[in-house]
């Protein structure tokens, strides 16, 4: 893998994505959404499953970042192999300071592709305020 610039690349902007990721080897790994509720739930919902979940977006980002983890790993992938992320935000403006923060500190220093919408709410649970989804290229 390797990360692509172009024109109008400048190295001291602090973002927390890139333009592009090309890929020469490996296997693409796709993984549904996750959020800090638990990953195994019943379907459909049921509301008292997921009143352990906290209701402020560090915390629901680092369960979120735990459980994407979980799945890299158990496709053999690591933080770094991930190419493209998709983050849904019930409320950006409120919440993306603290998600950056744990982004950040998960993928240290690696920077996925990436795209971020505010939805309404999540499908899952109206507490849910996070949710991702990655794609990562496990190694050949």
């Amino acid at each position: 893998m390797r990360t692509v610039h172009h024109d109008g690349f400048d190295p001291n902007i602090n973002s927390l994505f890139v333009p592009a990721i090309k890929v020469d080897a490996g296997k693409l790994v796709f993984v549904s959404g996750v959020t800090a509720a638990p990953v195994y739930h019943d379907h459909p919902h049921v509301p008292h499953e997921f009143d352990a979940i906290p209701s402020d977006a560090r915390a629901q980002a680092t369960l979120a970042f735990e459980h994407l983890a979980q799945a890299l790993a158990a496709s053999g992938c690591e933080p770094q192999h991930v190419v493209m992320m998709t983050r849904y935000f019930t409320d950006i403006a409120a919440d993306q300071d603290a998600v950056n923060a744990v982004q950040g500190a998960f993928f240290r220093g690696h920077l996925p592709t990436s795209t971020t919408v505010e939805v309404k709410r999540m499908a899952t649970d109206p507490r849910i305020k996070l949710e991702i989804q990655a794609i990562a290229v496990a190694p050949a």
